[in-house]
């Protein structure tokens, strides 16, 4: 399984934290080697011994006053610098409007692009080399978006939008999460994000706006048939699908292009797209989806359906 790493930055606003991040690292860990040094060294070249007389003292020593305060107080300044100039590469002003609108909900991620108009879940494509202004938002709980590779972790706050900047430096599939205690499956709320050529993305985005794919089988036409006189349609939306316009629960349009289901708790794969809808309850407890006991005969339409959605 791919895991992120927040040691190897490839955008300009994880790389702001990470250059902050290293030099901090060294100067603490020199100071504590000095001052645990300092600590040892007087404790076994001053130790108390029987018949000896007391070290001589130094009170009032000026030029060591000056130097214990000096010394902390350019460090203090230089540390201070070092996070201006970290804070202004990674969180410069946000643009007038975003383009990138991230919605987390329990427990899965809303992502809606303004300017096109597409709504996708739990998979942020963007083209490579252009920052993005991302409001975040919530719609129940707090939530904390983080993909560590990009971009700095950020709180999805209800009722409070917060904003980041999220970039690539080259193209390849990076991982996110909730970074913040949500509910149940705070561990499975994961996100991808897919960096493409801007050619690829834009070929990506042509293709996230057509309908969904019309049913081409008895099989999928069944599973359709299925999807809106079941409870289906009143959480999910195809575009394309008379009635199927409500996204309290991820947009479907294009469920089968995408890389995972349940936020990254399967690979999105037929057999597992019949096991997710076979008992969602079983494979993700506390999720929103409830086990709706479908036949096998249901269950092989369902799936053959939504597997088509590319």
């Amino acid at each position: 399984m791919q895991t992120s790493n927040a040691l190897d930055p490839q955008s300009p606003q994880a790389r702001a934290i990470y250059d902050l991040a290293i030099p901090s690292t060294i100067i603490f860990a020199l100071i504590f080697v000095i001052v645990t040094g300092a600590i040892i060294y007087a404790i076994l070249r001053f130790r108390g011994r029987a018949g000896e007389p007391d070290p001589k003292q130094i009170p009032g020593n000026r030029k060591v006053e000056i130097a214990w305060t000096i010394i902390p107080f350019l460090i203090v300044i230089l540390l201070l610098a070092m996070t201006i100039s970290a804070m202004n590469r990674a969180d410069p002003p946000p643009a007038p409007s975003p383009d990138l609108v991230v919605t987390g909900h329990q427990f899965w991620w809303q992502v809606d692009y303004p300017a096109s108009g597409v709504i996708t879940a739990n998979e942020i494509h963007i083209p490579t080399g252009k920052p993005l202004s991302v409001r975040l938002e919530s719609k129940d709980v707090l939530h904390e978006f983080w993909v560590p590779e990009l971009t700095r972790k950020m709180s999805n706050v209800p009722g409070q939008p917060n904003h980041i900047w999220l970039q690539a430096d080259k193209p390849g599939t990076y991982i996110g999460q909730c970074s913040e205690f949500c509910g149940t499956q705070h561990a499975w709320m994961r996100i991808l994000v897919v960096a493409d050529e801007p050619s690829k993305f834009e070929e990506w985005q042509r293709a996230q706006l057509q309908p969904g794919q019309a049913a081409t089988s008895d099989a999928t036409a069944k599973g359709l048939a299925l999807f809106q006189t079941s409870t289906c349609i009143n959480c999910h939306a195809i575009r394309g699908v008379a009635g199927a316009d409500l996204r309290v629960a991820p947009d479907l349009t294009h469920v089968g292009s995408r890389r995972q289901l349940g936020a990254g708790i399967l690979e999105n794969t037929p057999a597992n797209m019949r096991l997710w809808l076979k008992s969602p309850q079983h494979i993700k407890p506390g999720a929103l989806m409830p086990d709706f006991n479908f036949t096998d005969e249901q269950l092989d339409q369902l799936s053959a359906y939504l597997s088509t959605l590319q």
